[in-house]
């Protein structure tokens, strides 16, 4: 089992930056990608981004694309998402997830676990 935790939500005015992390501990004997994702209320959850095993490679939606930043320290088994000029329309739960793959993926059922999430308010 691998169990998620994310940090770092809370309330920003447009145009703010928040940092968000998530921890991950459990099983992890082996490669594996990370993402994070977002829902907003009557929302499907949406892809924002993923990093691959060593970092080397991300991906990111075109909606955060230059705004927001993915990355991963190992040492820590911890995954960053740094976010910048944030939009009201940024509001969402964030979820980060954990796959059992070395490599990128931009949709949800291709993630093995899931934390809780974490809230993230943008005020206009």
């Amino acid at each position: 089992q691998v169990q998620l935790a994310e940090s770092g939500g809370g309330l920003v005015q447009a145009g703010g930056s928040l940092r968000l992390s998530c921890e991950v501990s459990g099983r992890t004997d082996n490669s594996y990608a990370l993402g994070w994702f977002r829902q907003a209320p009557g929302k499907e959850r949406e892809f924002v981004a993923t990093i691959n095993w060593d970092g080397t490679s991300t991906d990111y939606a075109d909606s955060v694309k230059g705004r927001f930043t993915i990355s991963r320290d190992h040492a820590e088994k911890t995954v960053y998402l740094q976010m910048n000029s944030l939009k009201p329309e940024d509001a969402a739960v964030y979820y980060c997830a954990f796959r059992e793959s070395p490599l990128l993926a931009r949709y949800a059922y291709e993630y093995d676990y899931w934390g809780q999430g974490t809230q993230v308010t943008v005020s206009s």
